[in-house]
């Protein structure tokens, strides 16, 4: 299991992706987003999670460069949009994602959301970049079980990696057990539940005075310790390099457990099955 920040898993093509990264989510286009993966960067993170719809690749971009580290060094991910989904039309996105961040390929490329009636078109087009070696690895986003296993059956490539809303209230043990049984890597958005109750949870607040962390420090290593990939979002330097301090200790398997009970099936976003694409 992780104990450095430098630490990966292994997708099943063999390409290597940071246990933690940063999420830019809602970060402002501009000096916010370019500081922001400056200071996670320099304070060790090597993978930055954006998607097109968020409006700061650009900034992404600028903020990688700005750093210092070497481009192959760093596992950028970025998303195809909704509106952008179809054969042709995920193609010509992902080189517009290109542009904008400014680089010559993309480390992993996910189907934001699975839009009906599109996704098998647009899964085609990410096998296409993949094949083409412009994607180092594919996958997709905020999938369930039965999306997947509708995908499967008609895919070339099996996606690598599944991100979805995942934090100890809403722990999705199906969908983990799916994914490790099919080889896809689970990655985590949303793993604080965006601050709301969890951090003041009083199971939570009494395992980081146990192991003399924070209540947030205790749910990422909580993730990590189910092999799900994490990716916690913060503009503040502090809270970034705070976020990334989970890498000298180790949750009991009792204490694992405990979290586990949190589960309440509760969304702060969208549910994909209900979502209003």
């Amino acid at each position: 299991m992780a104990t450095t920040i430098t630490d990966s898993a292994v997708l099943s093509n063999g390409v290597r992706m940071p246990w933690l990264g940063l999420g830019v989510w809602k970060v402002t286009e501009g000096q916010e987003v370019e500081q922001s993966v400056r200071a996670a960067l320099e304070g060790g993170y090597r993978s930055i999670d954006t998607a097109a719809v968020y409006g700061n690749e650009e900034g992404v971009g600028r903020g990688l460069r700005a750093s210092g580290v070497s481009r192959d060094e760093v596992f950028v991910t970025t998303k195809v949009w909704n509106a952008d989904q179809g054969y042709d039309s995920t193609l010509a996105a992902f080189d517009v994602s290109l542009n904008k961040l400014g680089l010559d390929y993309i480390d992993l490329y996910l189907i934001h959301w699975p839009v009906k009636g599109k996704y098998k078109d647009t899964w085609r087009a990410l096998e296409k970049l993949y094949k083409d070696g412009r994607a180092r690895a594919i996958g997709v986003s905020n999938f369930h079980v039965h999306h997947l296993e509708d995908l499967l059956p008609t895919a070339d490539v099996k996606p690598m990696v599944d991100q979805v809303e995942y934090h100890p209230r809403l722990a999705q043990p199906e969908l983990l057990r799916y994914c490790k049984e099919q080889g896809i890597q689970l990655e985590a958005w949303s793993p604080l539940m965006q601050g709301k109750e969890l951090l003041e949870h009083e199971l939570l607040t009494g395992l980081a005075t146990k192991y003399g962390k924070t209540p947030a420090q205790i749910i990422l290593r909580w993730d990590i310790q189910h092999g799900v990939v994490t990716i916690p979002k913060s503009v503040t330097p502090s809270r970034i390099r705070e976020n990334a301090d989970i890498f000298d200790f180790k949750l009991s398997d009792e204490d694992m457990t405990q979290i586990d009970g949190l589960n309440r099936d509760s969304r702060v976003g969208p549910d994909p099955d209900n979502f209003n694409f």
